[in-house]
């Protein structure tokens, strides 16, 4: 019975009762350190009460939001049913044969009319589609035409054919994704040559083999029915059309007829007449024509479509020549902008004033500079020229004499400073052995060298002049304290060319003005008719099988600045690239043209970018050059030239900003090898060969590749020896660096036009 029963206490009135702890009310200091992590406490404002949304309110959302994407997308179909599909066609063999792919597509609907025009472009109208394309290839195996037409392409098809694709279409192909594609068709022209059950195979084979270029395909088509060439147009005209921002933003024009009447000596007019995409085309700005240059235009016509002969051509818009911008690209240069002023009245007065004679007054043996400061001027003595320069040499005298006491004098305050007397420079040569010294040195130089070709050990080092002194040979450089916060002005010693070229206050404001601008003139869709005057006789003599492509720049976009292009290296680059003295081709956009760009890192901490000799494969940098305006984003290659004349794409990228004010710095890194070790202090040889520039470099922070840090104390001798303290003891295998900096500009190598040769000269690769 005891067993079962629970004993169970129970407090009584009188017994202590102790409140609970109230935790979760607030939080102990301990614990909001732990989660603030030494941040400061922000207060936080209320933010706005959120509206609850009701149902019919969303309903009426949705409802929004569905009318005015459905309002887009009419008013992009009205634009593309006013201008035809521009359908480019790229083989990606050479066994394909592109007409028998148009001859094939024109015999998909036996209803549909079909015009050619005059250089050889096929518009196609297909009834049952209610849809009109506009077939375009090129003629010939030029990279470049290729790349131009496909810049201005509503779809690209790609024809591909069950060998494979060879090594100009991989070439091809890689150019064309870097510049930007718009909505891409796959097309097998030789699928039937299979037995139909490796259909699908097939269809596998060239799909998995196009995913290193594309990898989002949706479908593969054939050609092997009649019907399959309505299928092909349909998924043309049905497919979603992919934005390409550099083309949409920019008013562009297909040439599909030519007519050049000369006007002059060595110039004319071009007449060029196709339908305008984009964005609307203004009479008063500027149009480029990719491998030509920038040019004006004196008018635009609405010209009678394609098989409309009793159509007369009617003026839409003509040139104002108080509106028209201007063709300049480089600004006027003012000799004399930074020439010294004339001298003012004061300055020439104190000028003419002679020169008073130097006072000295006669101060006691051992007093110092500061003591001597509180005699009074009255008891100085005037002296003469000859005076001077007796007195010169008898207080150098004295100070010798004063200096010699002072060391035999020392205190303790100075014997902690210094660990010991100065060696004079003629008792430590007679110490030195100049044979060894000369032997270690080679020695030296040769492991170093062996080194650095193994594993590139030794980034930036220079080896230190011993015919002159490295003060004259690095007199441009200078000392930084830390590369990411010592300030540098980026106004500081511009060259000559930045005269030359313009510059923004703020290259993001501005581009966001232009950009938002209405554009107004000719409305997109139209066929018309430019007429671009001032054109060369010789290039359109020389034209070839080059597509006429026409775009129409933004403001400011033909005016010279400094361009910065972020580059990534591709397979093709094996040799590096030096900066400032290798030439590359450059396709920014729409424009080509080559320079010899300085590279630097892409990325930094600070304001300032580390300069790099060599753009090496598997890199990334990025290239500076005096270049005209484009507004980013903009596709970016880079094309080398190789010894057989060949050209090879070697990198890619993007246009990153235009701005004068980015700063490269070169880092130039002296060294020196420790001769003697103590505690702290060392010997240090190599880095330099006489005692002025150890004097001159003295203030610059040293650092050693096994992480010490440390500075000049003072020199030893006269042969480069120099006694140097560090924040820990130096190893015997360690390196002493000196970083020395100056800022780095590019050289005007800009040339537009100087690599047009006729097409059938430009290889693909």
């Amino acid at each position: 019975m005891g067993g079962d029963t629970v004993h169970e206490h129970r407090a009584g009135s009188l017994k202590q009762q102790n409140k609970a702890h109230k935790h979760g009310k607030h939080r102990s200091k301990g614990s909001l350190e732990r989660l603030t992590k030494g941040r400061a406490m922000v207060d936080k404002k209320p933010g706005k009460k959120q509206h609850a949304v009701g149902r019919e309110e969303r309903r009426n959302q949705a409802k929004q939001v569905r009318a005015k994407k459905r309002f887009e997308f009419l008013e992009r179909r009205r634009d593309m049913r006013e201008a035809p599909f521009l359908v480019g066609l790229v083989p990606l063999s050479e066994e394909i044969d592109v007409d028998e792919v148009i001859d094939f597509l024109k015999k998909s609907d036996p209803e549909s009319e079909i015009i050619t025009t005059e250089l050889g472009y096929v518009h196609l109208w297909c009834p049952r589609l209610k849809q009109r394309f506009t077939l375009a290839t090129v003629r010939g195996d030029n990279l470049f035409d290729t790349m131009d037409l496909m810049k201005v392409c509503t779809s690209v098809c790609l024809l591909a054919s069950i060998s494979g694709v060879d090594d100009n279409g991989k070439i091809t192909l890689t150019a064309l994704v870097s510049q930007g594609l718009p909505a891409v068709t796959v097309v097998v022209t030789d699928m039937s040559t299979l037995p139909h059950k490796k259909w699908q195979d097939g269809k596998n084979q060239i799909e998995n083999e196009l995913n290193r270029w594309l990898p989002e395909i949706d479908k593969i088509m054939t050609m092997d029915k009649t019907g399959d060439g309505l299928n092909i147009l349909r998924k043309i005209a049905l497919q979603k059309q992919k934005s390409v921002i550099m083309r949409d933003r920019r008013p562009h024009l297909l040439g599909e007829s030519l007519h050049f009447i000369e006007t002059d000596v060595g110039v004319g007019t071009l007449q060029v007449t196709g339908h305008l995409r984009g964005v609307a085309l203004d009479v008063n700005s500027l149009v480029h024509i990719p491998g030509w240059g920038d040019f004006q235009m004196s008018k635009i016509e609405r010209a009678p479509l394609p098989g409309d002969s009793n159509v007369k051509p009617t003026l839409l818009e003509e040139a104002d020549p108080s509106k028209q911008e201007s063709l300049v690209s480089e600004a006027v240069v003012d000799p004399m902008d930074a020439e010294q002023t004339w001298p003012t009245a004061e300055e020439l007065s104190e000028a003419s004033k002679q020169k008073e004679p130097r006072k000295v007054k006669k101060v006691p043996h051992g007093m110092s500079e500061y003591q001597a400061a509180w005699i009074p001027d009255v008891d100085a003595v005037e002296l003469s020229e000859d005076e001077e320069n007796d007195d010169a040499m008898t207080l150098g005298g004295e100070e010798d004499d004063e200096k010699s006491g002072e060391e035999m004098e020392e205190d303790d305050d100075a014997a902690t400073e210094t660990s010991e007397a100065p060696v004079a420079p003629d008792k430590y040569d007679r110490d030195v052995d100049m044979a060894e010294e000369t032997a270690a040195l080679k020695k030296f130089k040769q492991d170093r060298e062996h080194r650095a070709k193994e594993d590139s050990l030794f980034p930036d080092e220079v080896d230190t002049p011993r015919d002159i002194p490295a003060k004259t040979r690095f007199i441009k450089y200078r000392g930084l304290k830390s590369f990411r916060t010592t300030p540098w002005d980026p106004k500081e010693n511009l060259p000559a060319d930045y005269a030359r070229i313009f510059q923004f206050e703020n290259f993001k404001r501005m581009k966001a003005a232009v950009l938002s601008e209405e554009r107004t003139g000719v409305e997109t869709g139209w066929y018309i008719t430019l007429h671009i005057k001032n054109v060369p006789t010789v290039l359109h003599a020389l034209r070839g099988t080059q597509p006429m492509v026409v775009y129409g720049l933004l403001p400011h976009e033909q005016k010279m600045s400094v361009l910065n292009l972020f580059l990534k290296s591709t397979s093709e680059l094996v040799t590096p690239v030096e900066s400032k003295k290798e030439e590359l081709l450059f396709q920014v956009g729409y424009r080509r043209f080559k320079a010899c760009p300085i590279y630097s890192t892409p990325s930094t901490k600070g304001n300032k970018h580390k300069y790099e000799r060599f753009f090496r494969s598997n890199s990334e940098v990025v290239a500076t050059m005096y270049a005209p305006v484009i507004f980013p984003p903009a596709p970016v290659l880079a094309f080398k030239e190789d010894e057989d004349g060949t050209l090879s794409l070697v990198a890619q990228g993007n246009v990153q900003s235009v701005d004068p004010d980015r700063i490269v710095v070169k880092r130039a890194v002296l060294s020196g090898h420790p001769f003697k070790i103590f505690k702290r202090s060392a010997i240090i040889r190599f880095m330099f060969y006489n005692r002025e520039d150890i004097e001159w470099f003295k203030p610059v922070e040293l650092r050693t590749k096994y992480g010490r840090r440390g500075h000049i104390k003072e020199p030893l001798g006269t042969h480069g020896h120099m006694k140097c303290v560090f924040n820990n003891q130096l190893k015997s295998q360690d390196t002493v660096l000196l970083n020395l900096y100056k800022r780095v500009f590019p050289k005007w190598t800009y040339e537009p036009n100087a690599f047009f040769v006729p097409a059938k000269d430009v290889p693909t690769g």
